[in-house]
């Protein structure tokens, strides 16, 4: 096998969640690329139906599962779902989340939970599920989706629900790569810094001089410019990787 071939996920199957836009379907059709076939999860079903002609295009199957990912009975329908439809999930993209800028004083319960339940117990029981069935099979790689804000605090907004979630993704994921190693599981994270998405508006005069001029490349990403990253981490290449918490920030947190 080529150095090369090891970034190949042909014949894999792979579920994506948050699948139908901003970073999350940059993954998909990255995984795509790179050879897999796809679940594609999300809540709007005309969107999810771009996403899978997207990926049919790209001479892959896909198939499409909806869901609220903050119940855990529609958790269990999810995961049931894909495996039904695609056989098998060798690669779990954790990607859904949720941002709400707000200071700490001012946040009310229902947006704390929604935050939280959103980007941490929504992960937390999808790695369950799906990590059942790759324990099971003795094979797997699931990619969790974590963010700087889980090791720097963000300005001038202040988020601090997200930035909590997001660092307790990074030790959840060093948590299940250990445990779940001996069966032949793999868990990493991807840490991006500012990419240009519907939920990070990276492009608004007012964020430049934190979020943009305090980096050392001084700009910001495309979610094309994390894809590669998943990629990476879900296929062999990464075989001897796992727990690793991988930051594409432009070298935001060198400073």
């Amino acid at each position: 096998m080529s150095v090369l071939d090891t970034y190949s996920l042909a014949g894999r199957t792979a579920l994506v969640t948050g699948a139908t836009r901003g970073l999350g379907r940059a993954f998909a059709r990255a995984i795509a690329e790179a050879g897999a076939d796809v679940v594609v999860h999300g809540r709007d079903a005309a969107l999810a139906d771009e996403v899978r002609a997207e990926i049919e295009a790209l001479g892959r199957k896909a198939y499409v599962v909806l869901g609220d990912l903050t119940d855990r009975a529609a958790v269990v329908d999810v995961v049931d779902r894909a495996i039904s439809s695609a056989g098998r999930i060798d690669v779990l993209v954790n990607n859904a989340g949720a941002c709400i800028h707000r200071p700490a004083l001012d946040i009310p319960d229902a947006e704390w939970d929604f935050v939280i339940d959103t980007n941490l117990t929504a992960l937390w029981h999808m790695s369950q599920e799906v990590g059942r069935h790759m324990v099971q099979r003795r094979s797997g790689s699931i990619v969790n989706v974590g963010s700087i804000s889980g090791m720097i605090v963000n300005r001038p907004q202040m988020q601090p629900a997200y930035n909590a979630s997001k660092a307790a993704v990074h030790q959840l994921t060093k948590s299940l790569a250990a445990e779940w190693a001996p069966s032949g599981v793999r868990v990493n994270a991807v840490a991006p810094g500012y990419i240009k998405t519907d939920m990070s508006p990276v492009d608004e005069p007012q964020y430049r001089r934190h979020w943009i001029e305090d980096s050392a490349q001084q700009r910001y990403a495309t979610p094309d410019e994390v894809s590669p990253s998943v990629v990476f981490l879900a296929s062999d290449a990464a075989s001897f990787m796992s727990g690793t918490i991988l930051v594409v920030d432009g070298g935001y947190t060198l400073f």
